[in-house]
């Protein structure tokens, strides 16, 4: 009787335990969210810098991982004493606080292996220029530029990079063009007809970080050649994003001509 008792007793207090772990990392994971996600707009909307900024998403990983191993912990004393609202608890904060930490540090793994790049250009040799954008960079860190050094970081990083090659005339690729960088969603600044040149500006999600793009278009034989060019106003490395940018730009491009 004594015994069956204390196993009581002691499944109790795990029962106790195991409630308490898992409301707290749920808290914890919730919380770590709603940090994570006003980072970028306090930045936008002038709450803070950048630096913090970036300081308060990783310190809101950096609390959220310790939230993983409370909900995972809950989880498993949960299970073994058989509390199952304590166990449905524990899943959901475990849930929420992958959910929290896995973007940010599969980005961060992402970009270790990425150039310190924030310039991509389909045309290494002769990357188009800006004209028409070049007013609103007045106050951009990153020059529009282009050295050798980057053309080579491109290369070796992005090899794959590479204009589109059309089967229309110049005139019907810049529509085209422009048809592709509105779908892209970019704020289009200025459409040269006379010189076969797009320049548009993008906007990023969190932090609003505007890059601009430039798109020229040559002719190529009977068809026509379209470079493009994605530039970060700020930031040393832009985490990939420019390449993604111009991946998907030429991607639509050469699925328009299949139509």
């Amino acid at each position: 009787m004594t015994s069956a008792v204390t196993v009581a007793a002691s499944d109790g207090k795990g029962k106790r335990i195991a409630v308490a772990l898992a409301w707290a990392g749920l808290g914890i994971a919730a919380v770590c969210g709603i940090v994570a996600l006003i980072a970028g707009p306090g930045y936008r909307w002038g709450w803070w810098g950048l630096g913090s900024g970036f300081q308060i998403v990783r310190w809101a990983v950096t609390l959220d991982l310790a939230a993983i191993v409370m909900t995972l912990a809950a989880a498993i004393l949960a299970y073994q004493v058989r509390a199952r609202h304590a166990l449905i608890v524990s899943l959901l904060g475990l849930i929420v606080s992958v959910a929290v930490a896995g973007p940010p540090v599969y980005l961060w793994r992402h970009a270790a292996g990425l150039p310190h790049l924030h310039d991509i250009t389909t045309d290494t040799g002769n990357p188009p220029r800006f004209v028409a954008i070049l007013p609103l960079r007045k106050d951009a860190t990153n020059s529009t530029d282009y050295s050798a050094e980057t053309a080579a970081l491109q290369k070796n990083g992005y090899p794959d990079i590479g204009p589109a090659l059309l089967n229309v005339p110049p005139a019907q690729a810049l529509q085209l063009a422009e048809r592709a960088a509105r779908a892209m969603g970019w704020d289009i600044v200025a459409v040269a007809p006379d010189q076969l040149r797009i320049e548009a500006t993008d906007t990023t999600l969190m932090f609003g970080f505007k890059d601009d793009v430039v798109i020229r278009v040559t002719a190529n034989g009977s068809g026509s050649r379209v470079d493009a060019r994605s530039l970060s106003r700020i930031g040393g490395s832009d985490l990939g994003t420019n390449a993604k940018r111009v991946r998907s730009f030429i991607r639509k491009l050469d699925a328009s001509q299949a139509k």
